[in-house]
């Protein structure tokens, strides 16, 4: 039976005339980052585990996709581990010739000698770090016991040369082994490598990485695909392209000034014009945190207020009392549910709450001076809003948050977002190295161009001219046509097989080919070429120098 083709959930096909518009897309935000001199860099697609763990916070990190580690690994593994437990469980029985079962005998003594076992074998290797192999230990052999408890036949076979018994309690404790080491067992061992699921941290890795060929300032811009194992619905895909630029080694203000500019330049040139670039200070949100009296629950604060626009007020209030926030500092933060006005008049509310707070004032002059610069530099098409519930849930944002919103009446999630972020190379051994960048979400810009009719037809064009084939040698003439019309930057090919003229004629069509030429006996014999318009059905006959002039 034929197999049924398919493709992963959140991952999709892409024809011709996707790739095209996609296209579209990449090649003006890449104009964009160059005119603003960011330089490309590319990295690979997956990463050491360790390297992309811990840095998204707990819902970041479920949504890792963990990669096996390849070949026969797991199952050489297994094979290792399972003739090692049996071993230890072979001696354990050799060194005790009782007549009776101790099981006290045998706890002591499989406790003292697995742990070393397992350290002893070479195809068997863990991250003490993480891993307690003692603990474990301990915390197996208790459910073993149980287990030889509650089977009276299994504990005297033991005693006896019976291998059945040797093979079934190996197989409970190979069993047990997995349950005791969980995610910890999976992370740290048999999966090393891991898919990356941003840009950001995978650059910050290769900052510090490469430091020492890098100028800084370092100004660099990624065009990559990302996956997180996330649930599929409108706008949101498995594997998706992210479009990033940063810059790290300033902590200048001026750097959020120019991203700005930057979403502004990119999304005018997409002619999609009233995008809204939200911006907030997650120092602003550290000192609304300290002033509730929850500033040991900024990670769990934060996340449950990016959640405002998805969930709602009250479900947020819900989320915040569940992680511990008090109801009194939650019932502190009603002003900022009901914020409204303009830049300024947020600004001047925050003001007055924030007044206790150092960090929450540091956060309000930076933004006071971002939004200083941009309305003396003007924006094009995009607007500049303060919104102190945007928090974006990632752990390593440390000064301004930006995320763009598509214009009113289109009903989509965010199409970019960033912030500073003052020391996420620390995280990898460089210390001090102030970074802030942005990124923008192909996939659902594409979306947002498509619904608004925003494409550009002229984008989707590719072969501008179809030579019909009629035999071997008016195909070679034809071909030497094609390669002089190529040299010239015009897209033109001959359909490869020789078919009836109506065939040959509707493949032209199906494929919005503006032209087709016809060479037949006499096309030979004069040296020239029968042109087809194929909207206006008008035919002309033309010298190859006259086709390129009529083509270019």
């Amino acid at each position: 039976m034929a197999q049924k083709p398919g493709i992963p959930k959140g991952t999709r096909d892409f024809n011709p005339e996707q790739v095209a518009k996609r296209n579209y897309i990449f090649n003006t935000i890449r104009t964009q980052f160059e005119t603003f001199g960011f330089q490309p860099i590319e990295t690979p697609s997956f990463e050491n585990s360790d390297t992309l763990m811990g840095k998204y916070g707990e819902e970041g990190d479920r949504l890792i996709f963990k990669i096996l580690n390849s070949g026969d690994f797991l199952k050489d593994f297994n094979n290792n581990l399972v003739e090692t437990i049996k071993t230890a469980l072979h001696n354990l029985r050799l060194a005790y010739n009782e007549k009776e079962f101790d099981l006290n005998n045998w706890k002591e003594n499989f406790i003292k000698v697995f742990p070393g076992i397992l350290r002893a074998n070479e195809n068997i290797k863990f991250d003490e770090k993480s891993i307690n192999l003692d603990k474990l230990t301990g915390d197996i052999w208790f459910r073993i016991e149980n287990m030889i408890l509650a089977k009276e036949d299994l504990k005297n076979k033991l005693l006896k040369e019976d291998n059945s018994s040797l093979t079934e309690l190996t197989f409970l404790i190979y069993g047990d082994f997995y349950f005791q080491l969980g995610n910890n067992y999976v992370g740290n061992y048999i999966s090393e490598k891991a898919l990356r699921y941003d840009l950001t941290v995978p650059f910050a890795r290769y900052v510090v990485q490469h430091q020492n060929e890098i100028e800084f300032p370092f100004k660099r811009y990624q065009m990559q695909p990302v996956w997180r194992a996330d649930r599929p619905q409108k706008g949101r895909f498995r594997e998706f392209y992210q479009c990033d630029a940063d810059v790290v080694g300033s902590d200048s203000l001026f750097q959020e000034v120019e991203f700005i500019q930057l979403y502004d330049s990119v999304f005018s040139a997409l002619k999609l014009e009233g995008v809204t670039i939200k911006i907030n200070n997650r120092k602003i949100l550290s000192g609304i945190a300290e002033v509730i009296g929850a500033s040991d629950k900024l990670i769990d604060f934060t996340v449950a207020l990016d959640k405002l626009d998805k969930i709602g007020e009250e479900k947020v209030k819900e989320e915040m009392l569940n992680k511990g926030i008090p109801e009194s500092g939650i019932e502190k933060l009603q002003p900022l549910f009901t914020l409204s006005g303009n830049f300024e008049s947020q600004i001047n509310s925050l003001k007055s709450i924030l007044n206790t707070s150092t960090e929450g004032k540091k956060g309000i002059e930076e933004l006071e001076f971002i939004n200083s610069a941009i309305t003396s530099l003007g924006l094009k098409t995009a607007k500049l809003q303060l919104d102190v519930t945007l928090a974006r849930g990632l752990n390593y944002y440390t000064g301004a948050i930006f995320e763009v919103s598509a214009p009113e009446g289109v009903s989509m999630g965010s199409i970019g977002g960033g912030g500073r972020y003052d020391d996420l190379t620390g995280i990898f051994g460089l210390k001090n190295v102030s970074g802030v960048g942005i990124s923008f979400g192909l996939d659902r810009i594409y979306l947002v161009l498509e619904e608004l009719e925003l494409f550009p037809e002229t984008i989707t064009k590719t072969t501008e001219v179809l030579f019909i084939n009629f035999g071997d040698k008016e195909a070679l003439f034809s071909l030497k046509a094609i390669k002089t019309l190529r040299e010239k930057t015009i897209n033109a090919e001959l359909y490869p097989d020789k078919a009836k003229m109506k065939k040959q004629m509707n493949y032209a069509n199906k494929r919005d080919i503006p032209f087709v030429v016809l060479v037949g006996e006499e096309e030979l014999e004069n040296n020239n070429y029968a042109l087809k318009d194929m909207q206006s059905g008008e035919q002309t006959k033309l010298s190859l120098d006259e086709l390129i002039l009529k083509l270019s």
